[in-house]
């Protein structure tokens, strides 16, 4: 499934942005509990958001759960768990952490896998926003986010949004 038909707006997340919007997640978190003690990141692109959760709530255990489903090109039917994570001693004090939960379909996956485990996400649209249990923005569904992981940065010229329409 070609994905352009899908997003109209882009979104560009700055290194900044991204450790500021992971603190933000960090602190709801703590609200929530004090005591989490492991982290599973859904990779990729819940490694950094799992890294910086993972020093502000001084967890030392992060594991994954590796699951391929898309590319900025296309959309694959089915999804492919490539690694699961050590579930020796699973308990109400672990997190799964990831970037983004657009449509849902990972995150019913990985919902599917670990029932219990407390969700969290930095960034949600609402398609799957319902899957997660905490969140710190949410954005459109027709919205792609540019993570700096994906992106070098530019001085070039970006012209106004009113002239991209």
């Amino acid at each position: 499934m070609d994905t352009t038909a899908r997003y109209h707006k882009t979104i560009s997340i700055s290194w900044e942005q991204l450790q500021n919007d992971c603190r933000a997640l960090a602190w709801k978190l703590l609200d929530i509990r004090k005591d989490w003690s492991k982290i599973i990141a859904i990779a990729r692109g819940g490694l950094v958001p799992a890294a910086i959760i993972a020093r502000e709530l001084n967890i030392r255990v992060v594991d994954t759960v590796c699951i391929s489903s898309y590319t900025i090109r296309n959309q694959s039917d089915s999804l492919s768990i490539l690694k699961r994570p050590d579930l020796a001693n699973m308990g109400p004090t672990w997190l799964i952490i990831d970037d983004l939960v657009d449509t849902g379909r990972t995150a019913s996956v990985v919902r599917d896998m670990f029932p219990e485990i407390h969700f969290a996400t930095v960034y949600a649209k609402p398609e799957g926003r319902p899957i997660v249990d905490t969140f710190i923005t949410e954005v459109g569904q027709d919205t792609w986010i540019l993570f700096p992981w994906d992106s070098i940065p530019t001085t070039s010229f970006v012209a106004p949004i009113v002239d991209m329409i």
